[in-house]
């Protein structure tokens, strides 16, 4: 079984007796069901789950409970037997956006008490804004994502004392030995090829074979491609959000990365503004990671975000590497020059503070040139720029340099992430190894206490 960070926090709400249902949001096939369901048979007896997409396809028991009573009744038809006292009956609904009548039945399920509760969702964000009462005050949402590089470390066997003393090495400004950082930076260039779909994961450990992996990935790819447009009824937005998803990887080519509006239905004028809902519906289904310009890089970030300009990330860079390099795995071991290794960086650092935490957003000026992250700093109010490098070249940074050099900014610290191996600062800027970006993490309770 692979080890996911998320289960302590899904152990932590079961044993809380929260007055919310948690409900554990993101795309499909990155083990959102298995892992509830792992820990949901551990520490209740009487464990009962019914998927909602199964039953919208199938029988709709639960197409008509409307109230708690019918809800009940349904749930009785299925599991009567398991419907036991609140302390041993957990009820887990799998895939809880099928149905949005269930959305607002969640404050009446929590009110009743009778049993405990959590669901998973797909398409979340995209169901919330269609239903019509949002059960305010009544679920708590988690965000789930593929597996990070942490996690993939620990699938491959890396112990947690030598992830330990990479931590250590990573908060004392301090690099990892030759033989180390050798190791480390061979299975990152796999994770950056196998990705964090558990699927993936589990068939690289045991198979070691890029076709089986890739063959994963290509049906998932479809599956989200397909998943894209499930819950939207105009035909006409199907096609864009289809055609917008099928864009990203193309994109992430260009040099500039970001959405080319003209090339969504190959019509001049039109602006990033026209496809904002289709644009919010990749985000929300979780398949495709915004970042957004920033022009005034004032903390916090949010404030000042453009809606035009944006990218988008794919939200799995195993995918985004499959979709480029097939079954050559050569460009990506090797280190082979292309032009696309930079994009490829740039979707797993993407990625990884995505999982962190963190919004992402970029720094765009007509005059001084991009920055590829920008992330909020809460401990000094500011802010912190990113750049990644895949290359020799990760000390030619002239749009970092400019950004720095601008007082205005109150910039304390910036980083340049790439594969060497020595870890040192100069200029205002720290150098980091690319695989050191596993221990950003975002400060949560001091983003809180500023708000």
């Amino acid at each position: 079984m692979l080890r996911r960070k998320i289960t302590s926090k899904i152990e932590s709400y079961l044993k809380s007796a929260s007055n919310k249902m948690l409900i554990v949001d993101g795309a499909r096939q990155i083990g959102k069901s298995y892992i509830i369901r792992h820990v949901g048979q551990q520490m209740f007896p009487n464990y009962i789950e019914i998927n909602m997409e199964r039953d919208k396809q199938n029988d709709r028991l639960f197409a008509e409970a409307t109230s708690v009573d019918k809800f009940l009744l349904a749930l009785s038809s299925v599991a009567g037997d398991k419907m036991q006292d609140k302390e041993s009956t957990l009820v887990f609904i799998d895939e809880i956006q099928a149905y949005d009548h269930l959305l607002t039945l969640v404050k009446f399920l929590m009110e009743d008490g009778r049993f405990n509760y959590i669901a998973s969702g797909s398409l979340l964000g995209v169901t919330l804004k269609k239903t019509q009462s949002i059960p305010i005050g009544s679920i708590s949402i988690l965000h789930m994502y593929p597996l990070d590089f942490e996690e993939f470390l620990w699938a491959n066997d890396v112990g947690e004392l030598a992830i330990d003393q990479m931590k250590n090495q990573f908060e004392a400004s301090l690099p990892l030995s030759e033989a180390q950082h050798s190791l480390i930076m061979d299975l990152f260039r796999k994770y950056l090829l196998v990705g964090g779909l558990p699927d993936a994961v589990n068939t690289y450990i045991s198979e070691h074979n890029i076709m089986k992996v890739r063959s994963v990935q290509r049906d998932i790819h479809t599956l989200y491609g397909d998943d894209a447009v499930k819950y939207e009824n105009e035909a006409s937005r199907k096609l864009k959000i289809k055609r917008i998803y099928d864009m990203v990887p193309s994109n992430l080519e260009n040099r500039k990365k970001r959405i080319v509006v003209k090339d969504i239905e190959d019509k001049k004028g039109k602006r990033t503004s026209n496809y904002q809902d289709e644009f919010d519906y990749l985000i929300s289904a979780g398949i495709a990671l915004d970042v957004n310009a920033i022009s005034q890089p004032t903390y916090p970030l949010v404030q000042n975000a453009g809606k035009n300009l944006l990218k988008l990330y794919m939200n799995d860079t195993g995918i985004f590497t499959g979709i480029l390099y097939n079954n050559n795995i050569r460009p990506v071991l090797s280190d082979q020059c292309s032009v696309n290794l930079g994009a490829v960086y740039e979707n797993v650092v993407a990625q990884e503070l995505k999982a962190h935490g963190f919004s992402l957003f970029y720094y765009d000026n007509k005059k001084a040139g991009e920055v590829d992250y920008l992330i909020d700093d809460s401990v000094n109010l500011s802010t912190t720029p990113l750049e990644v490098k895949s290359g020799k070249d990760y000390k030619e940074h002239s749009a970092l340099d400019r950004f720095l050099s601008n007082s205005d900014y109150r910039i304390k610290q910036a980083y340049v992430l790439s594969n060497e191996r020595n870890v040192y600062a100069e200029d205002g800027i720290t150098y980091l190894p690319v695989y050191y970006v596993m221990f950003f993490q975002f400060d949560s309770e001091a983003a809180e206490a500023y708000f």
